[in-house]
């Protein structure tokens, strides 16, 4: 598929990996190419498995982008929260294999699938904007709303609690946790399930169901938007 993204279709099964050697920043190349990925899913009529690479998830996006500003760090931010609005409304089911940490984008993307599956080990599920001076985007608390239980909630959105794969099912980063060894394993057992669903009544629910939530986190990423440009 590309550089930093995998794409490899069995049956009617898309396993999509993210892998750039280090912690799977979300950077403007990574973003594109993710995208071209779900593109093909769709046209496919593909159940998705978006995975990342031993250890990590996504660390979020990256940083040295983010820092440098401009026109290409909001981009990649709007650009960003926009493939967490279409993994929302993804028309096949959408499983994420959390294959480690998924931090700040990272796990807004996480909380955008539709199943959840994380590896067991030492990572850290968070949301670390307010623990590095800022502001959570509106986006952002649209995204952990709509998954995350009330309490949880707080203390991820306003306190940036690490949580863990041991208490991230109660919370709700999670549906599912496995050993490492057997995500792939888990994630595939659980795309073949979703095969036996009827994907346009699968597409039309899902839009029903979280019709709120998608009209709530489209006017929260354009005033976003509209608050960095004026």
């Amino acid at each position: 598929m590309g550089t930093v993204v995998s794409y490899a279709l069995d049956g009617r099964i898309a396993t999509i990996g993210l892998d750039d050697g280090k912690v799977n920043v979300l950077s403007p190349a990574l973003l594109a190419e993710l995208n071209a990925a779900l593109d093909q899913a769709e046209g496919e009529r593909a159940v998705v498995v978006l995975t990342g690479r031993e250890g990590v998830f996504s660390a979020g996006f990256d940083l040295g982008v983010l820092r440098a500003g401009g026109p290409d760090a909001l981009g990649m931010v709007q650009a960003g929260f926009e493939l967490a609005l279409r993994l929302l409304s993804f028309p096949a089911p959408v499983i994420i294999a959390c294959s480690g940490h998924a931090i700040a984008m990272g796990v807004f993307v996480l909380l955008s699938g539709d199943y959840r599956i994380g590896a067991a080990g030492p990572y850290r599920l968070m949301a670390n904007e307010v623990a590095i001076g800022l502001p959570m985007p509106q986006a952002a608390v649209e995204i952990m709303r709509q998954r995350l239980t009330p309490a949880c909630f707080n203390r991820a959105l306003l306190l940036a609690e690490q949580f863990s794969p041991d208490n991230a099912v109660e919370a709700g980063f999670l549906d599912r946790v496995v050993e490492p060894a057997e995500l792939a394993g888990a994630a595939w057992s659980t795309a073949e399930t979703m095969l036996t669903l009827n994907f346009d009544a699968h597409a039309a629910s899902k839009l029903r169901a979280r019709e709120p939530v998608l009209n709530a986190l489209r006017a929260a990423i354009d005033a976003d938007y509209a608050a960095v440009t004026g």
